[in-house]
């Protein structure tokens, strides 16, 4: 126990050293790449998670359950975060990678004049401006170009833009970008693949994007160096309660094992996403439940579609709904908004939604542009958990908001929202249960200035230094600097031993990513890797496929899998990278 405690505090320690270079967290500069934070292994969180009484257990790795490990650890809180599967592996892997306010909230908000809208584009708006500077390496702008075939919708939609930008304006801190007019020839100019029939102009805006699974990440690893406890792959099958019938920790099963053991902690939050009623029903059988599931479906595409520099927002499809189209990881991101969906651990994209996103695509692309089933290089369904609203007639109408609520037993759950606002539902969240446990000596929130791993002293050009260092390509060095901010010479330097050997041909990964993943970012499955760690499974699902045996074999070496373990985990993968579009 003093080993992982002294281990924590040491990588608190380093951490702080890391951000306080300047001065200041939320300061970037140029510096020498800071030093590797050593984090504790899996297994010393395993015997920590034993052996303490927490002040709360997070149930959950996605974006809010990890979010509030972080926000909870950084105020000098004892914190235990779980997740049934991997960190990343539900909703926070499978959003439309975009840190935005919501263009279509706004006009929601107007047209039916409702505050409560507004008030969730103005805090989704701030939380972005916090994003792009707590992550500046995983998150930066997007150019996203509206276009305009009716001459009526020009003033319409630059109306509506510039209001977006003056909410945005409220909050953004640096060189905030906004929205303008373009011309149809200038339309033609950054789009080229568009269809240009009946085309009267353009308006750009600017939103954030993002690399969701790897900010995700990040926030665990950060969550971490704070102090935290973090498991995947530990799956919570009974909520504990004290004599007094009020929480007092929860009973978990290590999936790498297959042990069961009790996690004791003053408080229990419930951050499971579109799973909240499942936890919900295991404190109190009779709950009622709170949330509907919805889907968005999103598919991959070449990256010939879409500019590398600029994406597109179809504002109403034939069915009423959003259709984004976004250059992305070096590929053309398509992705719907929500619809009504089955609860499910393992969504699978209906091939009904892929061909409608084929269907809108081309009806705004070129006629040479000959879009093909075959054209698909991966695609998914991620489930969003929608408030529940007794009069709401379609999930376009359900509640956006979140909301906190404690049960009878003393259960904090924190439902709803969007992954955007993640850093504002995790300081509610613990600021429930610092009131709730009495923590009269917690810190304020600090996570609005707290940069995350990778992000410190990160400046654009990092790049630029990986090249010198390295001697590698300009591809695969802007790859690694997004990926993994300054963290980057840390890997690499993993990868000159085998000579930056390639994981697969026609892509940047490298096999010593593999092993940075199960050494450093608690990857323990191959679908922790080509779907969380690497993203392969969600650019090019045959390509991910073509290289599991590979990974296979460099995981068993770094995790000393059995030759039954190995088989199980490629059975798992290849069933995994099904619900990524793989054909039967």
């Amino acid at each position: 126990m003093w080993r992982i405690a002294s281990c924590a505090a040491a990588s608190a320690a380093a951490y702080q050293v890391l951000c306080s270079t300047t001065g200041r967290s939320d300061v970037l500069c140029k510096t020498a790449p800071p030093s590797p934070v050593q984090l504790p292994s899996r297994s010393q969180h395993v015997q920590a998670a034993k052996h303490t009484e927490f002040d709360v257990v997070v149930v959950g790795g996605g974006a809010t359950g990890a979010g509030t490990a972080l926000d909870a650890a950084a105020r000098g809180l004892t914190v235990a975060l779980v997740e049934r599967d991997d960190f990343a592996s539900g909703t926070s892997s499978r959003s439309t990678k975009l840190v935005h306010g919501g263009v279509r909230y706004l006009e929601k908000a107007f047209k039916e004049l409702d505050i409560e809208q507004f008030k969730l584009v103005s805090e989704a708006l701030n939380e972005r401006s916090r994003v792009l500077k707590i992550a500046p390496h995983l998150c930066t702008q997007r150019d996203i170009l509206v276009p305009l075939y009716k001459w009526y919708m020009v003033p319409y939609m630059w109306a509506g833009l510039k209001m977006y930008d003056l909410v945005a304006a409220l909050h953004f801190v640096g060189d905030l970008k906004w929205s303008h007019f373009i011309s149809k020839s200038k339309v033609e100019q950054r789009f080229p693949s568009l269809q240009t029939a009946g085309l009267w102009a353009g308006v750009v805006y600017t939103d954030g994007q993002f690399d969701d699974a790897g900010m995700n990440v990040s926030l665990v690893l950060t969550a971490a160096a704070q102090g935290a406890c973090v498991l995947n792959h530990s799956e919570v099958v009974k909520v504990l309660h004290n004599d007094a019938n009020k929480v007092c920790g929860v009973e978990v099963v290590d999936q790498e094992t297959g042990e069961k053991f009790e996690i004791k902690a003053r408080a229990v939050v419930n951050a499971t996403g579109p799973f909240v009623d499942t936890l919900r029903h295991l404190d109190s059988p009779s709950s009622s439940d709170l949330v509907v599931p919805s889907a968005g479906v999103h598919v991959v595409f070449p990256a010939e579609l879409c500019p590398r520099d600029i994406g597109l927002l179809n504002p109403q499809t034939s069915d009423g709904r959003v259709l984004f189209l976004l250059p992305w990881e070096g590929r053309t991101l398509v992705g719907t908004t929500d619809g009504a969906s089955e609860l499910s651990f393992s969504p699978l994209p209906p091939e009904e939604a892929i061909q409608f996103v084929l269907d809108e695509m081309r009806h705004y692309l070129r006629p040479s542009v000959q879009l093909k089933r075959s054209d698909v290089l991966a695609a998914w369904s991620g489930l969003r958990p929608l408030i529940k609203d007794p009069n709401a007639k379609d999930t376009a109408s359900l509640v956006r908001n979140h909301i906190i609520l404690k049960s009878e037993t003393g259960l904090i759950t924190i439902a709803g929202g969007k992954w955007t606002t993640y850093r504002q539902m995790a300081q509610e969240t613990v600021d429930a249960v610092v009131a709730a446990i009495g923590k009269t000596d917690a810190k304020k929130c600090t996570t609005q200035d707290l940069v995350l791993i990778g992000g410190e002293n990160y400046t654009p050009e990092h790049y630029k230094t990986l090249m010198e260092n390295h001697s590698i390509d300009m591809e695969v060095a802007q790859y690694f600097a997004h990926r993994y901010g300054t963290q980057a010479d840390h890997v690499l330097k993993m990868a000159q031993d085998d000579g930056y050997r390639r994981l697969v041909d026609n892509h940047t990964f490298l096999e010593a990513e593999v092993v940075y993943a199960c050494r450093q970012q608690y990857a323990t499955t191959i679908a922790d890797v080509l779907g969380r760690r690497l993203r392969l499974a969600f650019l090019d699902c045959k390509a991910a496929h073509s290289c599991i045996l590979r990974v296979a074999d460099i995981m068993q070496k770094e995790l000393r899998w059995t030759r039954s373990k190995r088989n199980q985990q490629i059975a798992a993968a290849e069933a995994f990278l099904h619900t990524m579009g793989l054909p039967p």
